[in-house]
């Protein structure tokens, strides 16, 4: 532990309790859900030096990143984050050898084409550093900071610089800031002298962590009577046992993370747009219609007989909340749309499209993203507590998850200065959550989709099957876009 670290914890840390959706994701970390990871793959050597000075300044701009995750079992609150004054994350560093000894250890025959920084990601998205916090006495340990950084040395002078997070401090929102943030800085040509790094330290260490979204919901959008508090709850717990999932392949041995990715050239990108913009809806319809017509038709479905499936949809709520918040106040505002939809075959994809999107504005207009906000995280604790409740104990809460809004990348001098190749994002899956959650983005004009899911419920040639079915029909669609369809 350095000096600094050590005399930031002699001050008076700041800090407070976690909200409700927090207390949610502090829960189903424990279990694997909601480790978020970012890693970027680089082809020049990090000088060390910068790198670190960067993430320490991001931890001075964000409190919510030097803060440390407490758990006290005995206390009111189990969960709170107390922030220190001062950053302290500190690099792990793998060379050549012990990288390749990491990927030589989950290389097996259904990895082989994939690239060292897709295996890279799937390796930390496994690394549970929380898992710890929750005991029979309090625990005050460093291993519970919320932001970790790691390194790797692979053949060919490249690099794969890693951050992994706690989602109650990350959301994608979150990671997608933190990313640019941090390019800006590794790309500054001129460092800060000393004194001003002081200064600059002196003046943030001032700065405390964001209230929790609850606190920040404008008055009234979150009211409900107790009565319709009860009758949804009812309902949503009702509807679950009624879902259809994905066939599980493997639903006794232990869990971990997976993805595989989702890439559509920039012709067939701008054509699926350009038909969800002639409809008026958002890409997040056409990628949950595409999800939805996929999993049926996986499953070998005869013609009519009807499934009920579940999407849920991600949505933003920093604009919305009192006073409203930016992209750069880290910490986790999304909220959550669950609706479900009866398949039969035969959907056209841009009908189903234009629906699945409608039913999700409608309850967002209706303020549900806010108004049932703690139910969702009520039942989702629930669920942990009582797995039996899923079927064959899967902790699935849906067929797929989707955001309201694509991350839109476009490449620039500050990527090409610090030799950025290649990065991918998104969070852990394998304790409660959806069958396969998408993280979107349209990187130079091509979709570029992170889909996560639990392994070994799910074997990776099924979802590989299923991701593969879905850009085909995502494909065909395009390039139907602009018939009509009765």
């Amino acid at each position: 532990m350095s000096a600094q670290t050590h005399n930031s914890q002699m001050l008076d840390p700041k800090g407070r309790a976690v909200g409700g959706t927090e207390h949610s994701w502090c829960r189903a970390v424990l279990g694997g859900t909601g480790i978020a990871v970012l890693a970027i793959l680089s082809s020049k050597n990090p000088d060390v030096s910068r790198l670190r000075n960067a993430l320490h300044k991001l931890q001075n701009s964000h409190p919510i990143l030097r803060s440390r995750l407490h758990h006290d079992p005995s206390g009111n609150t189990n969960f709170s984050f107390v922030t220190s004054p001062f950053p302290f994350t500190q690099i792990k560093f793998f060379n050549h050898s012990t990288t390749s000894n990491i990927l030589e250890n989950i290389y097996n025959q259904e990895n082989q084409n994939i690239s060292p920084l897709h295996l890279i990601l799937e390796h930390e998205l496994n690394q549970n550093a929380w898992n710890n916090c929750h005991n029979n006495k309090p625990s005050f340990s460093t291993k519970n900071d919320m932001f970790f950084a790691s390194v790797y040395a692979l053949p060919g002078a490249r690099w794969v610089l890693v951050l992994r997070l706690h989602a109650s401090a990350c959301d994608r929102t979150t990671a997608v800031s933190l990313l640019r943030e941090l390019l800006t800085l590794m790309g500054t040509e001129e460092e800060e002298t000393g004194s001003q790094q002081g200064q600059r330290e002196i003046m943030m260490d001032k700065g405390e962590i964001s209230l929790a979204i609850e606190d920040l919901i404008p008055k009234g959008k979150a009211k409900k009577t107790v009565w319709a508090r009860g009758v949804d709850m009812l309902g949503y717990s009702v509807n679950s046992l009624r879902l259809t999932n994905l066939k599980f392949k493997d639903a006794k041995s232990p869990r971990s993370t997976q993805v595989v990715r989702l890439m559509i050239s920039t012709d067939d990108t701008e054509r699926i747009l350009a038909g969800c913009k002639a409809r008026g809806i958002k890409l997040c319809g056409a990628l949950g219609a595409a999800g939805l017509i996929a999993a049926h038709s996986s499953k070998c479905r005869s013609d009519h007989q009807k499934k009920k499936y579940g999407i849920v949809t991600l949505t933003d709520c920093r604009s919305i909340l009192e006073p409203p918040l930016s992209n750069h106040n880290f910490g986790f505002y999304h909220s959550a749309i669950l609706n479900t939809h009866v398949i039969k075959g035969g959907e056209k994809f841009w009908e189903l499209a234009k629906k699945t999107y409608t039913a999700f504005t409608n309850y967002k207009n209706c303020n549900r993203h806010l108004s049932d906000m703690a139910d969702l995280n009520f039942l989702m604790c629930m669920a942990m507590e009582n797995p039996g409740l899923t079927s064959s104990s899967s902790l699935r809460t849906s067929l797929i998850s989707v955001f309201e809004d694509t991350v839109i990348d476009e490449s620039n001098d500050q990527q090409k200065q610090v030799g950025l190749e290649d990065y991918m994002g998104c969070a852990s899956a394998h304790g409660i959550a959806p069958s396969i959650a998408i993280f979107d983005s349209i990187r130079d004009g091509r979709l570029d989709c992170i889909c996560v899911y639990p392994s070994p419920l799910h074997s990776r040639e099924q979802m590989l099957e299923l991701v593969d079915s879905m850009k085909c029909i995502l494909v065909d669609a395009g390039k139907n876009g602009n018939e009509n369809e009765s």
